[in-house]
């Protein structure tokens, strides 16, 4: 690996002028701005104080000493802002990419040890059974699966799992909206007023308990529609079963038993302030019915049991959730750096430039079933995850039903497609490609086709930085820009003409070959689709 190789001769530098360092504690990282070079290290600054030098003049002497070694992929070497020594590489590294990436494969290639085997819990969507998914909701699913997907690359045992809310007053509420629509009666006050409720009352056996058989049928639908759109769960978590399994009440008496539950205004509360919580929180009312915290805080318990970190992906509104959850589990005996909350923002929809509503309640919403039937599953999935979970999106329908260029799904995957058509006209032809041959390599020197292995380079780096920051949309940033340099190789290298040398050609179907693993790596860790025809 290439910046191992850059890291040592450093190491070797800085060893020469009377200062020790290991390679790996030496940092290397791309410039911002490609022609400030391929790599550039702040190893000068980091050692100026203990070299007793200025950074600048350490980092020129380091290319003194740089100078006189024979490491084949460096080109030049040169000082830059306060003291960063920026590396321009020869081709061959990018050869060495290539060469990589083949030997790998799409199992090996771009796959991290940085999970060491953790194990991970992690919970997302978790919508209320009482309806059908929204789109807004399908944001959560697409996330949350595509994280789960580049923890497993990165080396982390994962498992998923969805809290089923089928008991309470949402519920209860939904299930007597139920029977008023079946019957022709009135809604209960805040009761549920949409389209699907009427149809879903139709369908209502008579000696069915509404409430039980309403979360059924709103769970079935949620279910589908997510797998539709390539999102599965491991683990269906039911409310209704861990309460009845008495987990709350021993919860509560484990709680007890270390100290931290109070009784004053005739209600029982928990100590959360004494973890940084705003306030206490109640968790028996005065009526000595628990509050939702108790249920939540024995379902987050028992998640450790499928992961020793356990992450919730919580909506925008659930932010003064997270100090009070934190403290009940330290309460518990959970280190604080167990449990960890991302928190999402929600989704716009627009169509004609207008705003479509989301609500479930009223029944003025886009579901997720409509938003695949309107733009297919990998538009759908692949357009939550065009932006970090934390801003708010504006999805534009008009713009995901085209197949343009402006459409990001359609992009990606025709440059996928593109790469099948190479090799159906290959065979057509009588082209096979021949035995890997490292030396070939050497003509690939087109900018374009170094700036396709350049591109290629990244993705075992991002693939890191998705899964150490929780942000999917880094392999989304990173297949889009991969795409616009496989169309630009496309455009001007062209790999079957008749004037284009064998050996040159060979090199040509062999970088095709790596482009074709590193698409299908992204796409699978988006969870989508690689078409071979569009």
């Amino acid at each position: 690996m290439i910046t191992k190789v850059l890291a040592a001769a450093l190491a070797d530098a800085l060893s020469e002028l009377g200062i020790d360092v290991a390679p790996s504690e030496i940092h290397m990282e791309r410039p911002a701005q490609r022609e400030h070079g391929d790599w550039s290290s702040n190893v000068a600054l980091v050692m100026s104080k203990q070299a007793g030098r200025n950074p600048r003049e350490l980092a020129a002497e380091l290319l003194t000493v740089l100078e006189s070694t024979s490491v084949d992929q460096i080109q030049r070497a040169e000082v830059a802002g306060p003291g960063f020594v920026n590396f321009h590489l020869s081709p061959q590294w990018l050869h060495d990419v290539l060469t990589e990436v083949i030997s790998q494969g799409e199992d090996g290639y771009a796959r991290s040890t940085i999970g060491d085997g953790q194990s991970i819990n992690l919970e997302f969507v978790s919508a209320n059974p009482t309806g059908p998914l929204h789109a807004g909701g399908g944001r959560w699913g697409a996330y949350g699966d595509s994280l789960a997907r580049i923890f497993r690359r990165c080396g982390y045992q994962t498992f998923t799992e969805y809290y089923v809310n089928d008991r309470g007053l949402q519920t209860e509420l939904f299930g007597d909206s139920l029977l008023a629509h079946r019957d022709g009666t009135d809604l209960p006050e805040d009761g549920y007023a949409g389209e699907y409720v009427a149809e879903w009352a139709s369908e209502m056996p008579d000696d069915a308990n509404p409430v039980a058989w309403g979360c059924e049928r709103a769970l079935a639908e949620v279910q589908q529609s997510l797998a539709s759109m390539n999102v599965t769960f491991d683990h269906w978590a039911s409310e209704k079963a861990l309460v009845d399994s008495g987990a709350m009440e021993s919860t509560i008496d484990a709680l007890r038993a270390g100290g931290w539950v109070d009784e004053h205004e005739g209600a029982t509360w928990l100590r959360t302030s004494d973890f940084g919580d705003e306030k206490d929180r109640v968790l028996l009312k005065s009526d000595g019915e628990p509050t939702y915290f108790v249920p939540d805080i024995a379902y987050h318990n028992q998640k450790f049991e499928r992961g020793n970190l356990v992450i919730d992906v919580l909506g925008a509104d659930h932010h003064g959730y997270v100090p009070r959850m934190s403290a009940a589990l330290q309460m518990l005996g959970h280190q604080a750096s167990s449990y960890e909350a991302i928190i999402g923002q929600n989704v716009t929809l627009v169509r004609s430039g207008k705003e479509i509503k989301l609500s479930k309640r009223t029944g003025t919403m886009v579901e997720v079933r409509d938003l695949i039937e309107a733009v297919g599953p990998d538009v759908a999935r692949f357009a939550y995850l065009l932006q970090s979970i934390d801003t708010r999106q504006t999805i534009d329908l008009d713009m995901l039903s085209s197949q343009a260029n402006e459409n990001p799904v359609y992009y990606v995957q025709y440059a996928y497609a593109r790469i099948a058509s190479v090799g159906r006209e290959a065979n057509n032809r009588g082209v096979t490609r021949s035995t890997f041959n490292e030396t070939g390599l050497a003509l690939l020197t087109h900018h374009r086709e170094l700036e396709l292995l350049r591109a290629l380079s990244s993705l075992p780096e991002t693939v890191e930085i998705a899964a150490r920051d929780r942000s999917p949309h880094k392999i989304s940033t990173w297949i889009r820009e991969f795409a616009a340099a496989f169309h630009g190789f496309y455009h001007d290298c062209p790999v079957l003409r008749s004037d284009v040398e064998p050996d040159l050609q060979q090199a040509r179907l062999w970088l095709v070959e790596s482009a074709r693993i590193g698409f299908s790596i992204g796409l699978e860790l988006l969870g989508l689709t690689a078409p071979e025809e569009m």
